[in-house]
Order: C-alpha cells, then structure tokens, then sequence
C-alpha cells in the first residue's frame, strides 16, 4: 500500500512538472493569456473591495449620526410616511424616562413646517435634539446658546438649497398639537457637514426643550436613540427598532450595486477564461503526438488528461501572482488616499472620498474562484484526451 502512494505521488509530480515546463515553454502566448486574466483578478478585487468600503463607512456614518445602536419608536411613527408624523410623539417617562437621564437614550422630536427661505416656500422637518446629548456625532452643543432667540442648524446640503449661511435668519412657520398655527424667525447658529442625507436634507434642527415649548409638547418626543447595545426590546410603548431594520435602505444599495457588478465582472473573466479554452483546444490538436508518447510510455489517461488541466490552471495561478505585483501597490495607495468621486450630494449615504476594505475573505475567495474557473475551463476540453487511442494520437490523427 505505502509503495503504492509513492508511486502515486511521484506520477502526480511528473504531472505537474510537465504542466508547468510546457505552460512556460509557450512563452509569449502564455504570459498574453496570464495578463488578460490578471487584469480580470484585480479588477474584481478592487470593485467588491470599494463597496465593502462603501459599505462599512456608509454603515459607519449612518451609526454615527442618525441611528445609534438602535432607535426606539412612537407606535404611530413611521419614517416612510409623512402623515404619521403630526401625531408620532409621545411623553418618554417611566423606564425610558430612566435610561434618558443616565444618557443610554436621547429623545428626538420631528415635526413639519413651512421655512420661507429669501421669500420662497420649502416644506421642512424640525427636529429637536438635546444639546447635551452624547451618543450622537451630531454637534447638538453648537445650540447651547442664551437668550430668547430661537437657533438651529442645518447641514450643507441643506445650506445650499436654501442658500443660507451661518447667522442668517429664517422666518419657519408650524402648527402645534393643537392644530394652532405660528411662525418665528430662527438664527442659524452653524451649518455642519454630514455624509447621511436623512439628517442634512430638509432638516432643521433645534433645542429639543425649546422645540417641545413651541409645539407645547413638553416632555414628549417622537423617537429614542440608543447608545448601547445592551437594550434590544421594546420599552414600554416604544417600539424597539434594531440597526439592521435602519441600514436595511443602504443594504438594499449595496446588495444591487453588487448584483450589477458582476456582469461587469463576469464580461472580463468570461474573456479571459475563452483565451484559456482555445489554448487548450489548439494544445490538444498540435500536441497528439506528445499525448501519445506519454500513453504509450505508462502514463494512464487521467494523467495525461491532468498535465493538460494543470496546465490550463496555471495561467490563474501565475496570473495571481502577476496581479499581486501591480494590485497589492495599487490597493495599498487607494488605501491610503480612498477614492474621490467629486460629487458632495448624491442622495444617498456616501462620503466624498471613499477607502476600499480587502478583506483577507474577499481576498481568498476571488483567488479560488478565478482558480477554480480556470481549472473548470481547462478540464473541458482535455476530457477529450480520454477518449483517444494511443496509436492514432502517435500518428497524429484526428478523432
């Protein structure tokens, strides 16, 4: 049995080192096909790597800003439906009450106006925040002002459709639980900028205590912002909201971002993969000779039919090899300085520049799945060697 496996091991050996002799004895046309392929690799790499990229800062920012580690609803709240938002607020007592002033919740109030911008009229949302507050990114501590004038701030995207800049004055009108309508002139304090659009576009935001007075609201707030992962169910009324329920628009992006990548993916490798497929076939019908000599002199036919696939799968493994000489500089860079797109608003949760993420997974995973195509590619064709008979293959002849 042991002389059996080394005689096993020493015919695959002689297998490979055929393979590889023959695969670099082609020259050129080798290192055109392994080119062809590497380019394929890196390219993949390189545009799975910039949305995981995308994805962890876009899920990042969006933690950072608006979500928390999770928000806790009014039960008539829903963020996809304007109309619930006149009647989404509530008192937060009891528990929530509890966990607010030791600071693992901040209130949020959202209700609708009208902002009057150089004249023009602009639906918008103003949301009250505590100045105080801590779980958020968002700089609530620029409201800390005195007096009796109301201030706010409002993003970039925002100053710029409204054309407004800090210390600007905007006349807001609104309507109180009670249906009552008012208006004000609010400061803009400070406009800040964020990468999340659900907390830029349309926003106005204010002192929470001086929101809650103006729609005599006291003590009320339409949503709760969790700042620890240790509450995950809901309290008391408030209806517990996880943050993959939150992300669940930006996984939806990426997931069809992806989905569109691969035919762009699967273009580059089906084109390397045929520059493969042809050469084995060409391979096989110059080579009958050689494939012969090789029965003839002991070898089995799926030995012969291995130095052909092991041939063909070398290009992948070269053409790895060849892309981590050109692809590990170039992901190292785009590491460092991310990638500019050049646009600041495109609606969705992005940053200006974004930082590509190679994982050691995506990594592996691209590696052996360009290995297998090609190993896959290159088996197709020499399963024909199978069926070939020594004397015809040493004549030369065609089957």
């Amino acid at each position: 049995m042991k002389g059996l496996l080394i005689t096993l091991k020493h015919s695959n050996m002689i297998a490979f080192k055929l393979a590889f002799r023959n695969l670099l004895g082609a020259g050129l046309r080798t290192w055109l096909i392994v080119a062809v392929l590497s380019f394929a690799y890196v390219v993949i790499l390189f545009y799975n790597g910039m949305l995981s990229g995308w994805d962890r800062q876009g899920r990042r920012d969006t933690k950072a800003w608006e979500i928390g580690q999770g928000q806790f609803w009014h039960p008539t709240y829903d963020k996809y439906d304007v109309f619930s938002i006149q009647d989404a607020h509530g008192s937060v007592k009891g528990e929530a009450k509890k966990l607010v002033d030791e600071g693992k919740l901040t209130p949020v109030l959202i209700v609708q106006a009208t902002a009057y911008p150089q004249g023009r009229m602009q639906g918008v949302l103003l949301k009250g925040i505590d100045p105080n507050q801590q779980i958020l990114k968002f700089p609530s501590y620029l409201l800390r002002q005195e007096g009796d004038e109301y201030t706010a701030l409002i993003g970039k995207r925002m100053a710029l459709t409204t054309r407004l800049k800090k210390g600007d004055v905007l006349l807001v009108r609104w309507r109180d639980k009670d249906g009552t309508f008012d208006a004000a002139e609010i400061r803009i304090a400070d406009v800040f900028k964020c990468d999340v659009p659900a907390v830029d576009n349309g926003q106005i935001w204010m002192d929470l205590s001086t929101l809650q007075q103006m729609m005599d609201m006291p003590g009320e707030a339409t949503l709760l912002v969790s700042g620890t992962v240790d509450i995950k169910q809901n309290i008391d009324s408030w209806i517990y909201r996880d943050t993959e329920f939150l992300l669940a628009e930006l996984n939806q992006i990426i997931k069809a971002k992806k989905g569109g990548s691969m035919v762009m993916q699967s273009m580059l490798l089906i084109i390397a993969l045929l520059a493969i497929f042809d050469t084995q076939i060409l391979s096989i019908f110059r080579r009958q000779k050689e494939i012969g000599t090789y029965i003839a002199l002991g070898m089995t036919r799926t030995q012969v039919v291995g130095i052909f696939t092991v041939e063909g799968a070398a290009h992948s493994i070269l053409a790895t090899l060849l892309g981590a000489v050109y692809g590990i500089p170039l992901f190292l860079w785009l590491g460092k300085k991310g990638i500019t797109f050049g646009v600041d608003d495109m609606g969705i949760t992005i940053a200006e520049t974004i930082y590509p993420y190679y994982s050691i997974g995506l990594i592996i995973s691209t590696t052996l799945f360009v290995i297998l195509s090609a190993t896959i590619v290159s088996y197709l064709p020499a399963r024909r060697i199978s069926r070939m008979k020594p004397t015809d293959a040493l004549k030369g002849k065609i089957q």
